[in-house]
Formats: structure tokens, sequence, C-alpha cells
């Protein structure tokens, strides 16, 4: 809101206005407003959950100091999505469709995860919402943020075209454009495209269409964004419940989630600069700058949280953030096309996604065969095993970031080393 403010202002060249066209000046303001908010109405909130009684229900898991965190407001997701939609709103262009694609992935997620806290907490119910609920959520979610990515015009990927490839109509009217001349061998066009980028490759674009390259090419454009949306759906199903496993310890989620937030955030600026996408040799996604801002949102929100949420623990995050938080790590990944890149960058999501689901399997299929269910894990998911074998809980959360870190910092130097 305060662009379009501004903006009027600099028309009207009022001195100082103009700095509300830079995105580093409106990044800026979003992170220091975003840890303003959540500094500021996170002591208020938690009072009011505690007058609430909205309490942490525990459940006896045999782990060290558990029952200290019994009655511990939770529900705390509220202020992580207050501290990122209001600095957004202010100073990102809200005519932006990856802006609204994010909004409406914040309160999407974040209405489902209230739901279930709510079950969980008033009702009583320790299972929440049932999982078949939070699934179709989900799922209608992703084909909404897929069939959007499909059907705006304004979602175009900048690529390299050779001039022998393209039609006679074509070639007429790219003589006819001002930026072109006829002696160029290759031109920029704006494309609606269905490739993403694939990490550690020399020629590093991937094209789902290639998936259904059977079919008859005339045919062949519904089965390739048919495809792409399952695949939106499934890393938007995966990365949001890999971050609600991981959400175990007293900031594990969310310091996981700021460093992950960080490297999108800076995988979204080069893609959306000329410039430096043009030198890395990476899509250039025109009007993705505006991601930044949402970026610099989403990890002020997520540090200035971590302010009640470090050890021990003032507030929980809850289903409604950490559904929330995943799920906005996917779909950020999904339109800065980077979304291949989230088995490295959102590793400690995986680590904890893969651990239940090998401790699932193997009890079931040892109980099958021995008639006793043996377990690979002490206790799944993965941080609960390094409880069991006596780490403190700050120790473990403390190498987990360490862990994510370097896993983030590996993310951005694919874009140099392949």
């Amino acid at each position: 809101m305060l662009y379009y403010l501004f903006e009027y202002l600099d028309k009207l060249n009022v001195p100082g206005a103009g700095v509300f066209s830079y995105i580093s000046f409106r990044s800026a303001a979003a992170v220091i407003t975003s840890l303003f908010i959540s500094m500021l109405i996170g002591k208020k909130i938690i009072l009011k959950l505690q007058k609430m009684q909205v309490g942490e229900l525990v459940r006896d898991l045999g782990l060290e100091g558990q029952y200290q965190k019994k009655g511990t407001p939770s529900m705390g997701g509220i202020i992580i999505i207050a501290s990122i939609i209001i600095p957004v709103l202010l100073f990102a262009r809200l005519d932006n469709i990856y802006v609204l694609l994010m909004l409406l992935t914040t309160v999407w997620l974040g209405i489902i995860g209230f739901i279930d806290d709510y079950i969980k907490i008033f009702k009583r119910n320790k299972e929440g919402l049932a999982g078949r609920f939070k699934i179709a959520g989900q799922i209608i979610l992703g084909l909404i943020i897929g069939l959007a990515l499909f059907m705006c015009d304004d979602v175009v990927t900048i690529e390299k075209v050779k001039v022998s490839d393209l039609s006679i109509h074509e070639k007429i009217e790219m003589l006819e454009s001002e930026n072109n001349s006829p002696g160029q061998e290759e031109i920029s066009v704006g494309m609606k495209s269905t490739r993403t980028t694939i990490p550690f490759v020399k020629n590093n674009e991937f094209d789902y269409s290639w998936l259904v390259s059977f079919i008859n090419e005339d045919h062949r454009k519904p089965w390739t964004w048919l495809v792409f949306v399952s695949i939106v759906i499934f890393i938007l199903t995966a990365v949001s419940n890999g971050a609600n496993l991981t959400d175990g310890l007293d900031g594990l989620a969310t310091g996981t989630s700021a460093i992950i937030g960080t490297a999108l955030g800076i995988l979204a600026y080069v893609s959306s600069n000329v410039i430096y996408a043009d030198y890395l040799n990476i899509m250039f996604i025109p009007r993705s700058e505006e991601l930044v801002i949402y970026a610099a949102s989403f990890i002020g929100a997520t540090v200035g949280f971590l302010w009640y949420n470090s050890y021990p623990a003032q507030v929980f995050m809850g289903d409604t953030g950490s559904l929330t938080l995943g799920g906005i790590i996917a779909v950020f990944a999904v339109v800065i096309r980077k979304e291949l890149l989230i088995p490295v960058l959102c590793g400690i999501f995986l680590a904890e996604n893969l651990s239940v689901v090998i401790q699932v399997a193997w009890f079931k299929r040892t109980k099958r065969k021995y008639g006793e269910g043996r377990r690979v894990f002490l206790m799944a998911p993965l941080h609960h095993h390094y409880q069991k074998k006596g780490y403190p809980e700050p120790k473990i959360v403390t190498r987990f970031w360490i862990v994510a870190l370097i896993l983030a910092v590996i993310s951005i130097v694919t874009l140099k080393i392949r």
C-alpha cells in the first residue's frame, strides 16, 4: 500500500519518494517492520493465549523434560503469519501475481493449521484435524497454484531462442521489433514455460514436457501441465508436512525456516535481475523481484518469532505456523523455478520426513516377518532419536541449524558449480 502512495508522491516530485522504487530499500524496510511487529505483538499474543488457556497438550513419549512444556501456549503461528502479511501489504506491489500467490498460500495454510490447533486445544482431541482434510486442503492449494502459473499471462520466463529455430512469421515479428536486428543468431523472448532449474548440471534446465514426450506434440501441452500441477501438489504437501514434523523442539523449525528463507530470497533476487541471471546463466523471471520483499518479511517474521520460541520456548507455533512455513517454502521454490533444489535446501525437512517413513515401513515389515516390530531409530522423527540418545535439546537444535546453514550455502553455490 505504501508503495502506491510513494509512487504517487514521486510523480509529484516529492523529494525522497523515489526510494520506494528500489527493491533493496523496500526489502530492508520489510525485514525491520516484520521484526518490529513480531516483537511488538508477540508478547501480547502470548499473554492472550495464556489467558485463554491455549496450552500445549503433551503426550507421554518418554522424553526428558517434555512435561516442562505442558501448558506452554500454542498457536503462536499467528504471530508469524501477521508479521509476514502486514509488511508485504505495506511494501510490495499487490498487482504482482507472485505476491498474490504467496499471500494466498500463507492465509490458506494458516487457516488449515489454525483449525487443526483449535481442535487439538479447545476440543481436547490430540489427533486434531483428520489427515485426509489436511491433505485435501494442500491438494486444492497446489492445484490453484499450478493452474495460476499456467493460466496467468504475467507468468513467463525469458529464454534465449535460436533464430534458425523460429518460424517465418516469428522471424518477421523479430525484425519488426526495435530490440532485435537482422544479424542476431539468438534472441531473448518471454514465453510460457514448464522449464525448471536442475542443480549441479551445466545445461541446467529441465522441461516437464520431456516426461510426456511420448505423446503427440499437438496434444502434449495439457498433459505437460497436468504433470506440472501434480508435481506442485506433491512438493507442497511433502515440504509442508516435513516442516510440521520438524516442529518438535524449541526453535528447530523456526530457525531452519529462517535459514531456508534467506537462501530463497537470494535465489529470487538473482532470478529477477536480468544482469545476474545472464551472468549466472539461469532463467530470468520478470516481475519476480517482488518476491524478495516477501522473503524479507518471512525472514524477519521467523527471526522475530525465534525470540519467544528459542529454548526454553515461551510459545509454540503449532500447526498454524509449521504447515504455513513449509507451504510457503514449497510454493516460493516453485515460482522461482528452483523446486528441484528442495531436497538439498530443505534437507532437514527431508531427513525428518524420511526418518518417519523408514521407521514405520521397517516396523510394519519386521512385524509381519518376525511377529514383533523393530525400529531403525530409537524414536522418530529424527530429532527425537537424538533426544533418546541423551543429547540436550539446545545442542540438537543448534547442530540441526548448522546443517541447515551448510545446505543453504550449497544450494546457493549451485548457481556456479555445475
